[in-house]
C-alpha cells in the first residue's frame, strides 16, 4: 500500500495520499483548497546515519546560522567533535554530560 506526494498547483499545498491495492489516483483533490491541478511529486526519505558516523563527518570550522545552536543535540555534537580535533580525553564525566544535555536530561534535572 504505497502513499504518494501531491503538490496543488493553485495553492502549492503538498498532501500525501494512500493508494489501495490497484486503485490509482489521477488527481487527487487538495484537502487544503479543494482544487483538483494537482501533480505527484518525489516524496523526501530520511537517511540514517550512525552517531560515530555523524560525528567523523561533523566539521566545526563550518560556520553555522542560530537554529544551528538552538538544538542541543548538534551543540552536544560540536563539543564532542572539538574536543576530539584538540586533542583532548575530558573523560566520560564529560561524555556523559554531554549526552545528558543533548537528550534534554540535564535541563530537566536542573528545574
Amino acid at each position: 500500500m504505497p502513499i504518494y506526494e501531491y503538490e496543488c498547483a493553485v495553492c502549492g499545498f503538498t498532501a500525501s495520499h494512500v493508494v489501495l491495492g490497484s486503485e490509482q489516483l489521477e488527481h487527487p483533490h487538495c484537502p487544503d483548497c479543494g482544487s483538483v491541478e494537482t501533480r505527484r511529486i518525489m516524496s523526501s526519505f530520511a537517511v540514517v546515519e550512525s552517531e560515530a558516523a555523524r560525528l567523523e563527518n561533523f566539521d566545526t570550522r563550518k560556520p553555522r546560522d542560530e537554529s544551528f545552536y538552538r538544538d542541543a543535540r548538534n551543540v552536544g555534537l560540536w563539543a564532542k567533535k572539538r574536543a576530539r580535533e584538540l586533542g583532548v580525553d575530558l573523560g566520560s564525566k564529560f561524555d556523559e554530560t554531554v549526552e545528558q544535555a543533548r537528550s534534554g536530561k540535564l535541563i530537566k534535572d536542573m528545574m
